[in-house]
Order: structure tokens, then sequence, then C-alpha cells
């Protein structure tokens, strides 16, 4: 996933009321842009951050500029837009990077399913086999203090919870489940739930995995001009 046009960077100055950020541009002016992430973004989003913006050109937007990436002053590169987790999982999917998920002859996005009155983020398809179900997560919680180990959530999340019930249901019907952790963070080399933030999330996150749900973890390459899912990381509870 290629950024075009190109992005422009700043200085951080705050992030407040879940969806904005104020920055100060490379000649001292401010700006308000949009912050596509309704987590905690706990090392994320600190005032001094280099981060870097991208620009719309819908007039009806009210805030044309989105917050796409920060680096940290230890140099780690995070991709703070949730929205790119989805972008990315298809793209890993179509071009054979996730291979857990190769063959499938249909991929559908944002599908309406479950008793709980959810979308699945990708719905796969194949004749030879059953529906395949992929709940999306993107990581970008690192703890400081156990090099490489991310967790998600960063906050706690009821939306989360309703996600695992569901995946769980489908696999009670008889189709394939997977939630699928995007890890955007340069520092992030393996992933745990983080029972010590949602220990509700862990439990039913332990519960689904039991009743036949897959976890999945891929890591994305982080740059300035592009994204791209690049590896498989490990997935533990024991983090």
């Amino acid at each position: 996933m290629k950024f075009e046009p190109c992005l422009q960077s700043a200085t951080l100055i705050k992030r407040y009321k879940r969806f904005l950020a104020d920055i100060q541009l490379d000649d001292g002016s401010e700006r308000t842009i949009h912050c596509a992430n309704t987590g905690a973004m706990t090392g994320c989003a600190d005032p001094g951050n280099r981060v870097w913006f991208s620009t719309s050109d819908n007039p009806k937007r009210k805030y044309p500029n989105s917050w796409e990436l920060s680096e940290t002053r230890t140099g780690d590169r995070i991709c703070i837009n949730t929205a790119r987790a989805n972008q990315l999982a298809v793209e890993g999917i179509e071009h054979g990077v996730i291979t857990e998920l190769l063959g499938y002859e249909q991929l559908r996005t944002e599908v309406k399913y479950g008793s709980e009155n959810s979308r699945i983020d990708i719905l796969l398809n194949d004749s030879n086999r059953p529906p395949c179900y992929i709940e999306v997560k993107s990581v970008t919680l690192l703890d400081q203090d156990k090099q490489g180990q991310g967790y998600f959530p960063d906050a706690v999340t009821t939306r989360g919870q309703k996600h695992l019930r569901e995946l769980a249901e489908m696999v009670k019907s008889g189709n394939r489940s997977i939630l699928l952790f995007i890890v955007l963070h340069s520092g992030i080399e393996k992933v745990s739930p983080a029972h010590h933030i949602d220990a509700d999330y862990s439990h039913l996150l332990e519960k689904a995995i039991e009743q036949g749900v897959e976890v999945l973890c891929y890591k994305a390459d982080i740059s300035h001009g592009e994204i791209r899912l690049a590896n498989a990381v490990d997935f533990s509870f024991l983090g």
C-alpha cells in the first residue's frame, strides 16, 4: 500500500476528543487533523512525536488531513490509522502473504453476519470448503519493559468482546473463524491479549480459541511512503 499523494510531516502538539489532533508544521503554522483511531493510543501519541498525515480531496470534509503515522523518540514507526489494518489484510490475502488463507475463490468485506448484528471485516468463500470469517484488529501497544512485546487491546473493548462471541458462533455453525492481528508498530515482535487492560476480552479470547477460533498475527513494514504486510509473528497468552 503506497501513500499517494505523498504524506506530509509535522510535530504532534496533542491528541484530543479521540478523533482530533493538533500539529505544528515545519513553517511554524498549526493545523487540526483527523485521527482515525478510537483506542487509547498509549505510546503512539506523545506530544513532540513526528507525525505524517495524508490529504483528502473530498471538499465536504471539515478536516481534510488524516493522521497516518507516528515516529517515537526511540525511532519506532507506528501506523495509527486503524483502517489501514483491514486494507493490509486484504492485500495480504490477495498477494499470498498470509499463507494460511491461500486459494479462496471470493473475498468480500463488511458483510453482515451473526446474532449480534455485526459486520465481518473479511469473508472468504470457496465452493470446496466452508466460508471463512475474518475479524481484523490492529496492534500498536508496545510494553516498553518487555522487549518486542505487544498487546491487544489498548483499552476496554466491548465491541471486540462481541466480535469474539460472533466468531465462536460461526465455528459452531460449521464455518471457519479467524482473529487476525495486524501489527502496526515496528517495535512489536510478538502479541498477547492485554489481560491487565481488559480481562473479559482475554477470557473470551481463550474460550473462543478452545471453541475453534484461529488466531493469526502478521506484522507490517512501515515507511513514510509505503506500508506492506511482511511476516508472521508469534501469539501467546504468556505476555
